[in-house]
């Protein structure tokens, strides 16, 4: 009896994501697979877009560690008005800007370098800033703190951690909302002045 030959799959280098809501709803979406990129999960960012909602139509946004663009394609697809997503691996980097190709997405704009490279040399002031670095890199405290002169007035600044990592807010930031789910924390900060 002959065997069937063995059904050994290639390693998979990309991955899919599910934009959620807008008018890219339903889209499935590829991303590299890179060590410690985890995709904010749909239920987490239906969370977050709801809280966002009557933000997001026309604002400037920025998906600092942008990995898949989970969370900048999402602000797009709902009405925002310009994205820049920043990420520091090629292949991720250059698979979103496929994708926003593919999206026809003319309205984002990925940057290949790190998220303390970029603020360092942008002037561009935003009005929702997503914050959702490596997990393991532990660079929260240094982003929010080189934030704050690349915030509009009255800009939304979205931070997830570990569900227990303690984050410690610049002066004239406050918890708009705040969400624990899993092994995550969810953060929203309203910043004024």
């Amino acid at each position: 009896m002959a065997r069937s030959p063995s059904r050994k799959s290639a390693p998979q280098s990309l991955s899919q994501l599910r934009i959620i809501g807008g008018r890219w709803r339903g889209r499935k979406l590829q991303f590299a697979l890179v060590a410690g990129l985890r995709p904010t999960g749909d239920r987490l960012r239906e969370t977050l877009f709801n809280w966002l909602q009557f933000h997001l139509p026309g604002a400037r946004c920025l998906d600092l560690f942008a990995g898949s663009g989970a969370l900048g394609l999402e602000a797009l697809s709902r009405g925002a008005a310009e994205v820049d997503f920043v990420e520091r691996n090629r292949s991720a980097a250059q698979t979103l800007k496929e994708q926003l190709g593919a999206l026809q997405a003319q309205n984002g704009s990925v940057h290949y370098t790190s998220a303390s490279d970029f603020l360092a040399h942008t002037d561009t002031r935003y009005d929702i800033v997503f914050v959702d670095p490596p997990f393991d890199d532990d660079l929260w405290q240094e982003t929010l703190a080189a934030l704050g002169k690349h915030l509009a007035e009255d800009a939304l600044v979205y931070v997830e951690t570990p569900r227990d990592k303690a984050v410690l807010p610049p002066d004239g930031w406050q918890i708009a909302k705040e969400k624990r789910a899993g092994r995550v924390c969810m953060r929203l900060f309203s910043v004024t002045g």
